[in-house]
């Protein structure tokens, strides 16, 4: 699996989260990795999860960043798509070092054009636009 299917498995889980408690996420995680079409390895799975994990424990952190560079928007504002693939980049953009921003944002782009609606795209690469001029 490549790494951008492995961040389109990961953005998934994160649209999940608008959908369920917190407490609800370890067995969301279970069904999502006993989906006969998900195709990761062992290995894989495990990148996900530590991911994804990583990424839940700073998404107050991750929102209150969105809201802040978001004037007039707020996580709770915006489309559940959206939303998921902002913390995806943001996380990767600030605190992922291994993904360069341009790296992030573009991918995020993508995910915007394939899951997003018509104008996703372009309002994923204006958000990020704004952490990309502080990384």
């Amino acid at each position: 699996m490549r790494r951008r299917e492995l961040r389109e498995q990961i953005f998934k889980l994160l649209f999940r989260v608008e959908f369920n408690k917190p407490e609800e996420m370890p067995e969301q995680l279970r069904y999502f990795f006993e989906d006969d079409e998900l195709t990761a390895t062992e290995l894989e799975q495990a990148e996900i999860e530590v991911k994804f994990q990583k990424i839940l424990d700073k998404l107050a952190q991750i929102d209150e960043m969105l809201n802040e560079k978001t004037s007039g928007w707020s996580v709770e504002r915006m489309g559940k798509v959206d939303v998921a693939i902002l913390r995806l980049a943001v996380y990767e953009i600030c605190f992922d070092e291994d993904v360069p921003t341009v790296v992030a944002i573009n991918e995020a782009v993508e995910l915007a054009k394939r899951f997003g609606q018509e104008e996703s795209s372009s309002f994923i690469n204006g958000v990020l636009a704004k952490f990309a001029d502080k990384a």
